[in-house]
């Protein structure tokens, strides 16, 4: 009776271990199937955000919606998040994907799995008129103590200001970049930053005399930068990572993503991701 019981249990302990492994082996097969997937994005123009229509959309939504479209995914449902939330979200299984030019970084690739580049960018900085602080770099706000720079929570450039050597102390942190905007604009901080398209159409955007775009930025140089953006999946999802990359090459080399990046105001030659930049290298920190 026992060896029966033990036999038993033994049979459904396998049944279920396999079951947890066809479903994440099939998750692709599912999406295709319901031709739906949920990504999360965060509200960052031009990467991801909802145009005047409501409608998702930006450089790298943009790039997503083609890939998954090639993949039998017509139907891209979008879930807002902050920045900081997308990677959780995703380990969470409250989202398929994340793509809101999300830069791959070592840390990150500890709990997500990314696929190859679709996009290169660099930094930027936002001051007050005039630039009164005369702020040309990360160095020249890690020089000045009473300067403070309020960054998007969640964003690389946290890390990259402490890299240049600014203080803790330095740093504000904001859910989005309109509040980042308030901060300098009222007086609360000196700066913002975060990557240069972001913060510049954004200043386009916003229609104040108050601020101002750094032209003459200096870009650091520490690792990180320029950054690799790529949509990422669930470490678990291995075949649903490799079928997008198989798309996503196929969209590389026809030129369907160049026109999504110059379509969303990137320009191909500053900013499609070189052949020979893998994820991986990204993830080891090599790039």
């Amino acid at each position: 009776m026992k060896k029966l019981l033990l036999t038993s249990l033994l049979f459904f302990i396998v049944v279920g271990l396999a079951a947890c492994g066809s479903s994440n082996d099939n998750v692709l097969e599912e999406l295709q199937e319901k031709g739906k997937i949920k990504v999360g994005y965060a509200n960052e123009e031009p990467y991801g955000y909802q145009n005047d229509d409501g409608e998702l959309t930006g450089a790298s939504v943009d790039t997503a919606k083609a890939v998954f479209k090639e993949l039998g995914i017509d139907e891209v449902e979008g879930e807002l998040a902050d920045y900081d939330q997308l990677v959780s979200g995703l380990a969470a299984g409250k989202f398929d994907a994340i793509t809101s030019g999300m830069a791959i970084t070592p840390e990150r690739c500890e709990n997500a799995a990314f696929a190859e580049p679709d996009m290169k960018y660099g930094e930027g900085l936002i001051v007050q008129k005039g630039n009164p602080l005369d702020l040309h770099s990360y160095k020249d706000i890690a020089d000045n103590p009473d300067a403070k720079v309020t960054i998007m929570s969640g964003a690389t450039e946290v890390g990259f200001v402490q890299s240049e050597g600014v203080d803790e102390g330095q740093i504000d942190s904001a859910p989005d970049i309109p509040a980042t905007f308030s901060a300098v604009e009222s007086g609360r901080s000196d700066a913002t930053t975060g990557t240069e398209m972001t913060i510049k159409m954004a200043l386009e955007s916003a229609d104040t005399d108050d601020l101002e775009f750094v032209e003459d930025f200096e870009q650091p140089d520490i690792d990180g930068v320029p950054s690799y953006g790529a949509v990422a999946f669930n470490p678990d999802n291995e075949e649903l990572l490799d079928a997008f990359n198989e798309k996503l090459k196929e969209l590389k080399e026809d030129g369907t993503v160049a026109q999504i990046l110059e379509d969303n105001g990137f320009s191909e030659e500053m900013n499609f991701p070189e052949d020979d930049v893998t994820a991986e290298m990204v993830c080891n920190g090599e790039e």
